[in-house]
């Protein structure tokens, strides 16, 4: 398996796993490749509905975008089967 087939394994199997959640705005985010297990990583980043920020001042200060999900997909190389999937919690940026 190469990348492009990693993260096409991954972004159609997120797709159909949360179908009835009305995901949008599917994108990958990052795919990393584990010498030692033999499996992808690959992250893909999503908007649900009802993370949209709806008050005029969210959207002025967010400049209308959505909150994003993210999901860490780990994929057998060997078979392209997607074994586990996690949540990837980000950071909040730290004010200086």
């Amino acid at each position: 398996m190469d990348v492009k087939q990693a993260v096409k394994t991954a972004k159609t199997y997120l797709a159909d796993l949360m179908a009835d959640e009305s995901i949008e705005n599917l994108g990958l985010e990052e795919v990393q490749f584990d010498e030692v297990t033999q499996r992808w990583k690959v992250t893909i980043g999503f908007s649900r509905p009802w993370d949209r920020k709806n008050s005029l001042a969210a959207a002025l200060t967010e400049y209308g975008r959505s909150d994003r999900s993210y999901k860490i997909l780990s994929i057998n190389d060997a078979d392209g089967r997607v074994e586990s999937l996690k949540d990837r919690i980000l950071e909040s940026p730290r004010s200086v």
